[in-house]
């Protein structure tokens, strides 16, 4: 429930302040105060940390946060957090026990710290795992606990094969799915393709969720992993597989279309490198769920963070047809990045025809 009277906006301007500062003393003191001045904590933890934080993820994108004052922050506001729960009296656990984890290869973990902080206020058990938590680890778990659910984190469209993966295993255990995270698309279309039982949008959501209408447990066992028949073609295996070679040779082919690479420093070189070799990852998580519309997402994404950094996106396209060079001869692979350069040249000059 939260408070009225007590403007919440103010609390996250002010937590912003310190946050950026880099003052951990002053940020709790925010926080505490908000708390002390009649929010209660759910608010605080969702709508004030929670969008400093992602205040934080778009201040990063638009190049005002170096990634060292991004990551500063997302510690300081986990301390934030640490201070708002060891301040709070929480009555003893009276709804149903939930493990809350992260996907393998994820380390956005304060979105999924903070949703199992507010199962626990709202009387749920809570067994909060953290970041980057390997699915056979993940099992072990849940075999030995038997929690009434499971809540997944990913914030990374690549790692959606793992996302499918560990839903499958968990719910083969007889436990629900909850999934959430930007990784499974704006409006849960992911989790849904991949097994989850339910997906919510916000902590909030999933609390609420979990608390009126707990899915309940499966039955018939696990979905199989190979129940994508897209899959057949094999194309996203082979795109995986071969990432680091496609990466190679599209950076090799860049270099001779635009000969001011060769120019380039070691630290350019490297930075060209990983965002090809992101461009890669993600046309394979596209082709895992096959849907376009990731890849051009990431695309114009990636188009922007550029931008903002004085790198011209006009790069991109060339990437994307010599990409698809690599692959003609795979249908799905040259459809995703055709699309993508379409939306590029549509971003750049509305206007133009890809």
């Amino acid at each position: 429930m939260r408070a009225t009277g007590v403007d919440a906006r103010t609390g996250a301007r002010r937590l912003w302040d310190a946050v950026v500062d880099r003052d951990e003393d002053r940020a709790a003191e925010v926080a505490l105060r908000a708390l002390a001045d009649g929010l209660d904590a759910e608010t605080v933890l969702l709508d004030v940390v929670g969008a400093v934080q992602r205040r934080v993820g778009a201040e990063w994108a638009a190049n005002r946060l170096t990634v060292a004052q991004e990551h500063a922050a997302t510690a300081i506001n986990e301390r934030v957090v640490a201070a708002l729960v060891a301040a709070v009296d929480r009555r003893p656990p009276h709804l149903g026990r939930v493990v809350v984890a992260c996907l393998d290869g994820e380390w956005h973990a304060l979105p999924a710290r903070l949703l199992a902080e507010v199962l626990k206020l709202r009387g749920f058990r809570v067994d909060y795992l953290g970041a980057q938590v390997p699915a056979p680890h993940l099992i072990t778990h849940l075999h030995s606990t038997g929690p009434d659910a499971v809540a997944l984190s990913g914030s990374l469209a690549t790692r959606l094969p793992t996302a499918h993966a560990t839903i499958s295993a968990c719910r083969s255990t007889g436990v629900p799915v909850l999934a959430g995270g930007a990784a499974f698309g704006p409006d849960g279309r992911y989790a849904r393709l991949l097994g989850a039982d339910v997906w919510a949008p916000d902590a909030r959501t999933a609390a609420d969720r979990l608390a009126s209408d707990p899915p309940p447990r499966p039955r018939g066992g696990n979905q199989p992993i190979d129940d994508l028949p897209h899959l057949g073609d094999q194309e996203f295996t082979m795109v995986s597989r071969t990432g680091a070679q496609l990466v190679k040779a599209v950076y090799a082919a860049l270099e001779e279309r635009v000969p001011a690479m060769r120019a380039y420093t070691d630290a350019q070189r490297r930075h060209t490198a990983e965002d090809l070799a992101h461009i890669v990852d993600f046309l394979a998580a596209a082709l895992y769920v096959d849907d376009d519309g990731l890849f051009t997402a990431f695309l114009t994404w990636t188009a922007d963070v550029l931008d903002a950094r004085g790198v011209p996106p006009r790069h991109l396209s060339p990437a994307l047809v010599l990409l698809a060079a690599e692959l003609r001869d795979f249908p799905r692979a040259t459809r995703i990045l055709d699309a993508a350069r379409a939306e590029l040249s549509r971003s750049a000059d509305p206007g133009a025809t890809a």
